[in-house]
């Protein structure tokens, strides 16, 4: 699957931070995983630090398919809002999903801090803003939901957001956690770190058949290898479809813009993570090195021709939202790319075991909020592995719906 247009940010401000071999010889392992983005980095290095012996494989460069496309946002927001996740799910795992959420932030925080490398994971607010006035009610109707679920956030109106921000809406909700991430450089970060102690990693080695044996796993790769192993772990993100006989996501393709770096060092309300109300929603960030991330303008397709044809026509479209807000701020385009992504019916990932592959786990990340699945789907795969009880993981579970 193509899942990302050229030029992606992350990957041209790093290029190739480390280079992987590729398996040239048959391995044995206790738990494999395919997937050298940060869903599968994520797992491995979690599993790694609970004592298993960990094997990690990508067909691609590590880190070098949606990964290094991502904008990495870390927000506890859920793509579904909590009110609608609450019809969907009802109140006690909506809300659930949303405290884990919250709880992942902090604890990529604690990775982060604990592999020593600097700027990788920078703390801040998110604002989501009503857009229009008939989103205003909905929104506090959301408020109301974070509040009961205990989440610290404050509800602006259209004056205060004005006095913080700049520029006028009709009302927000500001939260107090929120970060952003280099999701690229943390990939390698966690595998380097694995690597050290013990960890395989291998790139450009495809796996092209998987057989269930009775007490574990072969992997077939394209140039004849084999891995056994007694747990695999699939964290392909978009491409793992093809390991569920049945449908779980719905594709689309996203769009991100990179300005050149600014010279003033506090562009907003202390530099908040900012989104809206609407589907598609715009949203836009810093970064360490002080320029803009803009996000969004969303289409229903993952052509990659269509996808990466709309590249011009959607950079312009996220200049101009971004230059109705902040009309002072020279924003000058120095990056665009565009990435394909999945979604669920519910917005949840998708995390745990199907009947139809034994001794198999997934740590799918889906939607907006992939990093933070991502650590959610590790600590969760970890206990399953163990034998521990985990009661979030009924939360994810493919036959949750």
């Amino acid at each position: 699957m193509d899942l990302r247009s050229n030029g992606p940010f992350w990957l041209l401000k790093h290029g190739i931070i480390k280079s992987y071999p590729s398996l040239q010889k048959n391995v044995s392992t206790e738990i494999a995983v395919i997937g050298g983005g940060i869903s599968g980095a994520l797992t491995a290095w979690h599993l790694q630090q609970a004592g298993f012996k960990v094997l990690l494989v990508d067909r691609r460069h590590i880190g070098m398919g949606s990964t290094a496309a991502s904008t990495a946002l870390l927000q506890y927001e859920i793509d579904k809002p909590l009110r609608e996740l609450v019809e969907l799910r009802g109140e006690k795992d909506a809300i659930r999903s949303y405290i884990l959420c919250l709880q992942s932030i902090s604890a990529i925080k604690d990775i982060c801090n604990g592999l020593k490398v600097k700027k990788l994971f920078t703390p801040s607010p998110s604002f989501q803003f009503a857009s229009y006035k008939k989103d205003k009610a909905l929104l506090q109707e959301e408020f109301k939901w974070r509040k009961k679920a205990g989440i610290k956030a404050e509800w602006l109106e259209e004056k205060e957001v004005i006095d913080k921000f700049g520029f006028s809406k009709p009302a927000g909700i500001l939260s107090a956690t929120g970060a952003s991430l280099d999701a690229y450089a943390l990939t390698h970060a966690l595998l380097s770190d694995g690597q050290l102690n013990g960890m395989q990693v291998y790139d450009h080695t495809e796996i092209i058949k998987i057989q269930h044996r009775k007490n574990g796993i072969d992997l077939l790769t394209a140039d004849t290898k084999k891995i056994k192993a007694r747990k695999l772990i699939i964290a392909c993100g978009y491409e793992s479809q093809k390991y569920v006989p049945f449908k779980i996501q719905e594709m689309q393709s996203t769009f991100a813009i990179v300005s050149e770096p600014l010279a003033h060092q506090n562009l907003w309300y202390k530099n908040a993570l900012i989104w809206e109300t609407p589907t598609p929603y715009l949203y836009l960030r810093n970064t360490e090195d002080n320029r803009i991330i803009i996000g969004g303008k969303d289409i229903p397709s993952s052509d990659p021709i269509k996808r990466d044809k709309s590249i011009p026509e959607k950079s312009r479209e996220l200049e101009k939202s971004f230059a109705k807000l902040f009309p002072s701020i020279h924003f000058k385009t120095d990056f665009k790319w565009a990435g394909s992504f999945a979604s669920t019916v519910d917005g949840l990932p998708y995390i745990g075991a199907i009947r139809q592959r034994p001794h198999t786990f997934f740590a799918l990340g889906f939607g907006g909020n992939g990093i933070t699945f991502s650590q959610i789907a590790a600590q969760i795969i970890c206990d399953l592995i163990k034998g521990k009880d985990n009661d979030d993981a009924r939360i994810f579970s493919f036959n949750r719906l």
